[in-house]
Protein backbone atom coordinates (compact mmCIF):
# COMPACT_ATOMS: atom_id res chain seq x y z
CA UNK A 1 0.00 0.00 0.00
CA UNK A 2 0.85 3.20 -0.65
CA UNK A 3 -0.21 6.67 0.91
CA UNK A 4 1.14 10.01 0.95
CA UNK A 5 4.44 9.22 -1.05
CA UNK A 6 5.25 6.26 1.55
CA UNK A 7 5.14 3.25 1.19
CA UNK A 8 3.67 1.23 4.21
CA UNK A 9 4.49 -1.98 5.82
CA UNK A 10 2.62 -3.98 8.49
CA UNK A 11 5.81 -5.05 11.17
CA UNK A 12 4.62 -7.82 13.45
CA UNK A 13 7.33 -7.44 16.12
CA UNK A 14 5.93 -9.74 19.01
CA UNK A 15 2.97 -12.40 20.10
CA UNK A 16 1.65 -11.96 23.96
CA UNK A 17 -1.75 -11.50 26.01
CA UNK A 18 -3.59 -9.43 28.36
CA UNK A 19 -6.18 -10.05 30.52
CA UNK A 20 -9.46 -9.74 28.81
CA UNK A 21 -11.49 -8.18 31.42
CA UNK A 22 -8.49 -5.13 31.71
CA UNK A 23 -8.73 -4.97 27.83
CA UNK A 24 -12.36 -4.68 27.68
CA UNK A 25 -13.70 -2.59 30.77
CA UNK A 26 -17.34 -2.49 31.84
CA UNK A 27 -18.23 -4.90 28.69
CA UNK A 28 -19.12 -8.37 30.21
CA UNK A 29 -17.08 -11.31 29.44
CA UNK A 30 -19.81 -13.26 27.56
CA UNK A 31 -19.94 -10.71 24.82
CA UNK A 32 -16.14 -10.12 24.48
CA UNK A 33 -15.21 -13.14 24.78
CA UNK A 34 -17.06 -13.90 21.06
CA UNK A 35 -14.41 -11.14 19.71
CA UNK A 36 -11.37 -12.06 21.57
CA UNK A 37 -11.63 -15.92 23.11
CA UNK A 38 -9.96 -15.86 26.48
CA UNK A 39 -6.83 -18.96 27.77
CA UNK A 40 -7.38 -20.56 31.17
CA UNK A 41 -5.47 -17.52 32.55
CA UNK A 42 -8.19 -15.05 31.55
CA UNK A 43 -5.80 -13.82 28.80
CA UNK A 44 -6.88 -12.64 25.10
CA UNK A 45 -4.26 -13.48 22.09
CA UNK A 46 -2.80 -9.99 21.03
CA UNK A 47 0.23 -8.94 18.95
CA UNK A 48 2.26 -5.52 18.78
CA UNK A 49 2.41 -4.05 15.26
CA UNK A 50 4.48 -1.30 13.96
CA UNK A 51 3.79 0.65 10.95
CA UNK A 52 6.69 1.09 8.45
CA UNK A 53 6.55 4.28 6.80
CA UNK A 54 9.24 4.33 3.59
CA UNK A 55 9.40 7.65 1.78
CA UNK A 56 10.58 11.25 1.26
CA UNK A 57 14.08 9.65 1.91
CA UNK A 58 13.55 8.23 5.25
CA UNK A 59 12.87 4.71 6.64
CA UNK A 60 9.95 5.50 9.94
CA UNK A 61 9.13 3.01 12.65
CA UNK A 62 5.74 3.90 14.55
CA UNK A 63 6.07 1.87 18.11
CA UNK A 64 8.50 -1.10 18.34
CA UNK A 65 6.26 -3.11 20.43
CA UNK A 66 7.22 -5.35 23.52
CA UNK A 67 10.99 -5.97 22.60
CA UNK A 68 13.22 -8.87 24.42
CA UNK A 69 14.45 -7.26 27.34
CA UNK A 70 11.86 -9.42 29.55
CA UNK A 71 12.64 -11.57 32.74
CA UNK A 72 11.34 -14.93 32.11
CA UNK A 73 8.77 -14.94 35.11
CA UNK A 74 7.29 -11.62 33.13
CA UNK A 75 7.20 -13.53 29.47
CA UNK A 76 5.13 -16.62 31.47
CA UNK A 77 2.68 -13.61 32.99
CA UNK A 78 1.87 -12.03 29.31
CA UNK A 79 3.03 -14.92 27.59
CA UNK A 80 5.49 -12.82 25.58
CA UNK A 81 6.21 -14.66 22.26
CA UNK A 82 9.56 -12.75 20.46
CA UNK A 83 10.96 -16.19 19.14
CA UNK A 84 8.33 -16.55 16.38
CA UNK A 85 7.69 -13.24 15.17
CA UNK A 86 10.01 -10.14 16.11
CA UNK A 87 11.00 -6.81 14.87
CA UNK A 88 14.25 -7.96 13.09
CA UNK A 89 12.81 -11.00 11.12
CA UNK A 90 9.77 -8.73 10.23
CA UNK A 91 11.87 -6.05 8.96
CA UNK A 92 14.05 -8.69 7.34
CA UNK A 93 10.73 -10.02 5.54
CA UNK A 94 10.86 -6.67 3.26
CA UNK A 95 14.41 -6.55 2.77
CA UNK A 96 14.94 -3.96 5.91
CA UNK A 97 17.39 -3.61 8.54
CA UNK A 98 17.06 -1.88 11.81
CA UNK A 99 20.15 0.49 11.21
CA UNK A 100 18.30 1.77 7.90
CA UNK A 101 15.57 3.15 10.20
CA UNK A 102 15.78 6.52 10.02
CA UNK A 103 12.71 8.26 12.53
CA UNK A 104 11.08 6.14 15.82
CA UNK A 105 8.12 7.68 16.07
CA UNK A 106 6.76 6.76 19.63
CA UNK A 107 3.06 7.11 20.09
CA UNK A 108 3.43 6.93 23.70
CA UNK A 109 5.73 5.70 26.38
CA UNK A 110 3.64 2.43 27.45
CA UNK A 111 6.19 -0.76 27.67
CA UNK A 112 4.39 -2.67 24.77
CA UNK A 113 4.53 0.37 22.70
CA UNK A 114 8.41 0.82 23.15
CA UNK A 115 9.86 -1.55 24.68
CA UNK A 116 11.65 -2.52 21.34
CA UNK A 117 13.20 0.92 21.65
CA UNK A 118 16.44 -0.79 23.15
CA UNK A 119 17.45 -3.82 23.76
CA UNK A 120 20.44 -5.47 26.11
CA UNK A 121 23.86 -6.26 24.62
CA UNK A 122 26.36 -7.89 26.93
CA UNK A 123 24.24 -7.05 29.95
CA UNK A 124 24.10 -3.08 28.98
CA UNK A 125 21.35 -1.43 27.21
CA UNK A 126 21.80 -0.39 23.66
CA UNK A 127 19.57 1.58 20.99
CA UNK A 128 17.85 -1.04 18.91
CA UNK A 129 17.83 1.65 15.85
CA UNK A 130 21.26 2.88 16.06
CA UNK A 131 21.23 5.40 13.29
CA UNK A 132 17.00 7.05 14.36
CA UNK A 133 16.08 10.10 16.37
CA UNK A 134 13.25 8.80 18.53
CA UNK A 135 10.23 11.23 18.31
CA UNK A 136 8.23 11.72 21.60
CA UNK A 137 5.48 13.78 22.96
CA UNK A 138 6.73 15.94 25.91
CA UNK A 139 3.71 15.98 27.83
CA UNK A 140 3.89 11.84 27.05
CA UNK A 141 7.29 11.86 28.46
CA UNK A 142 6.47 14.06 31.85
CA UNK A 143 3.75 11.67 32.98
CA UNK A 144 6.50 8.80 32.09
CA UNK A 145 9.10 9.66 34.34
CA UNK A 146 6.84 10.68 37.52
CA UNK A 147 3.79 8.12 37.37
CA UNK A 148 1.19 7.71 39.24
CA UNK A 149 0.13 4.73 40.95
CA UNK A 150 -2.21 3.69 38.30
CA UNK A 151 0.47 4.33 35.46
CA UNK A 152 3.74 3.44 37.14
CA UNK A 153 3.72 -0.40 36.28
CA UNK A 154 2.93 0.79 32.01
CA UNK A 155 6.31 2.68 32.01
CA UNK A 156 9.64 1.51 31.93
CA UNK A 157 12.81 3.94 31.73
CA UNK A 158 15.00 0.99 30.30
CA UNK A 159 12.90 1.64 27.33
CA UNK A 160 14.24 5.30 27.13
CA UNK A 161 17.22 6.16 29.36
CA UNK A 162 19.82 4.82 26.88
CA UNK A 163 18.43 6.81 24.33
CA UNK A 164 18.14 10.19 26.55
CA UNK A 165 22.02 9.46 26.97
CA UNK A 166 22.99 9.35 23.48
CA UNK A 167 20.88 12.28 23.12
CA UNK A 168 18.59 10.65 20.32
CA UNK A 169 15.16 11.69 21.45
CA UNK A 170 13.93 14.64 19.92
CA UNK A 171 10.67 16.62 21.86
CA UNK A 172 6.77 17.18 20.35
CA UNK A 173 5.14 19.71 21.37
CA UNK A 174 1.41 19.51 20.71
CA UNK A 175 0.13 18.35 17.17
CA UNK A 176 2.89 20.26 15.15
CA UNK A 177 3.83 18.06 12.53
CA UNK A 178 7.71 16.72 12.24
CA UNK A 179 7.74 14.22 9.94
CA UNK A 180 6.91 14.75 5.95
CA UNK A 181 3.73 14.50 4.81
CA UNK A 182 2.31 13.24 8.79
CA UNK A 183 -0.45 14.81 10.43
CA UNK A 184 -0.18 14.64 14.36
CA UNK A 185 -4.10 13.84 16.44
CA UNK A 186 -3.63 13.88 19.99
CA UNK A 187 -5.51 11.55 22.34
CA UNK A 188 -5.71 11.80 26.78
CA UNK A 189 -8.37 9.45 27.24
CA UNK A 190 -5.78 5.91 27.43
CA UNK A 191 -2.57 8.39 28.70
CA UNK A 192 -2.00 11.93 28.24
CA UNK A 193 -0.56 13.13 24.93
CA UNK A 194 -0.44 10.17 22.96
CA UNK A 195 0.16 10.81 19.58
CA UNK A 196 -1.58 9.42 16.45
CA UNK A 197 -0.02 9.25 13.16
CA UNK A 198 -2.02 10.15 10.10
CA UNK A 199 -0.73 9.64 6.76
CA UNK A 200 -3.20 10.44 3.84
CA UNK A 201 -3.01 11.86 -0.39
CA UNK A 202 -6.25 12.26 -2.75
CA UNK A 203 -6.96 8.65 -2.40
CA UNK A 204 -6.78 7.37 0.95
CA UNK A 205 -6.26 8.14 4.85
CA UNK A 206 -4.43 5.59 7.10
CA UNK A 207 -3.98 6.29 11.45
CA UNK A 208 -2.07 4.20 13.04
CA UNK A 209 -4.27 4.60 16.35
CA UNK A 210 -2.68 2.73 18.72
CA UNK A 211 -4.47 2.09 22.48
CA UNK A 212 -7.35 4.74 21.27
CA UNK A 213 -8.54 1.30 19.12
CA UNK A 214 -6.55 -1.49 20.28
CA UNK A 215 -8.15 -3.65 18.41
CA UNK A 216 -10.95 -3.81 15.74
CA UNK A 217 -13.25 -5.18 18.47
CA UNK A 218 -12.68 -1.91 20.37
CA UNK A 219 -14.12 -0.09 17.75
CA UNK A 220 -17.90 0.56 19.54
CA UNK A 221 -17.78 3.59 21.45
CA UNK A 222 -18.44 2.06 24.76
CA UNK A 223 -15.54 -0.84 24.28
CA UNK A 224 -12.57 0.68 25.66
CA UNK A 225 -10.28 -0.71 28.26
CA UNK A 226 -9.44 -0.42 31.87
CA UNK A 227 -6.31 0.50 31.52
CA UNK A 228 -7.07 4.01 30.31
CA UNK A 229 -6.37 6.92 32.51
CA UNK A 230 -10.02 8.20 31.65
CA UNK A 231 -12.27 5.73 29.79
CA UNK A 232 -15.12 8.45 29.56
CA UNK A 233 -12.51 10.59 27.64
CA UNK A 234 -11.80 7.70 25.61
CA UNK A 235 -15.03 7.09 24.61
CA UNK A 236 -15.75 11.48 23.40
CA UNK A 237 -12.41 10.95 21.78
CA UNK A 238 -14.14 7.94 19.86
CA UNK A 239 -17.50 10.07 19.21
CA UNK A 240 -14.94 12.19 17.09
CA UNK A 241 -13.24 10.06 15.16
CA UNK A 242 -15.16 7.48 14.09
CA UNK A 243 -17.69 9.58 12.39
CA UNK A 244 -14.25 11.27 10.34
CA UNK A 245 -13.58 7.64 9.74
CA UNK A 246 -17.10 6.72 8.59
CA UNK A 247 -17.52 9.35 6.53
CA UNK A 248 -13.84 9.56 4.51
CA UNK A 249 -13.42 6.09 4.53
CA UNK A 250 -10.24 6.23 6.65
CA UNK A 251 -7.91 3.19 6.96
CA UNK A 252 -7.74 2.39 11.30
CA UNK A 253 -4.36 0.66 11.77
CA UNK A 254 -4.59 -1.72 14.44
CA UNK A 255 -1.18 -2.02 17.16
CA UNK A 256 -2.74 -4.84 18.77
CA UNK A 257 -5.70 -6.71 16.54
CA UNK A 258 -4.24 -10.19 15.69
CA UNK A 259 -6.58 -10.44 12.80
CA UNK A 260 -6.77 -7.56 11.25
CA UNK A 261 -4.18 -5.39 10.47
CA UNK A 262 -5.62 -2.64 9.75
CA UNK A 263 -10.04 -1.66 8.58
CA UNK A 264 -12.53 1.03 7.47
CA UNK A 265 -14.94 1.56 9.61
CA UNK A 266 -19.41 1.84 9.33
CA UNK A 267 -22.07 3.13 11.36
CA UNK A 268 -24.99 0.92 11.28
CA UNK A 269 -27.40 3.66 12.67
CA UNK A 270 -26.58 2.31 16.25
CA UNK A 271 -23.08 1.37 16.74
CA UNK A 272 -19.70 1.86 15.07
CA UNK A 273 -18.13 -1.50 13.48
CA UNK A 274 -15.77 -3.24 11.08
CA UNK A 275 -16.75 -2.74 8.06
CA UNK A 276 -13.71 -3.97 5.54
CA UNK A 277 -10.28 -5.91 6.50
CA UNK A 278 -7.23 -4.04 5.08
CA UNK A 279 -4.47 -5.56 4.78
CA UNK A 280 -1.57 -3.24 4.58
CA UNK A 281 1.19 -5.45 3.51
CA UNK A 282 1.79 -9.07 2.90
Amino acid sequence: MKIGGYDLYSIETSRFGLDGGAMFGIIPKPLWEKEAPADDKNRIHMVTRSLLLVGHDRKIIVDTGNGDKWEDKFKTMYDIDTESVNMDSSLAKYGFTPEEITDVFCTHLHFDHIGGNTKIVDEKLEPVFSNATYWMQNENWELANSPNEKDQGSFMEADWSILAENGMIKMVDGKEPFLPNIEIELSYGHTTGMMMPKIQDSSNTMIYVADLVPMAAHIPLPWVMAYDMHPVLTIQEKRVLLPKAVDENWHLFFEHDPIHQACTVQFDGKHYRLKESVTVSE
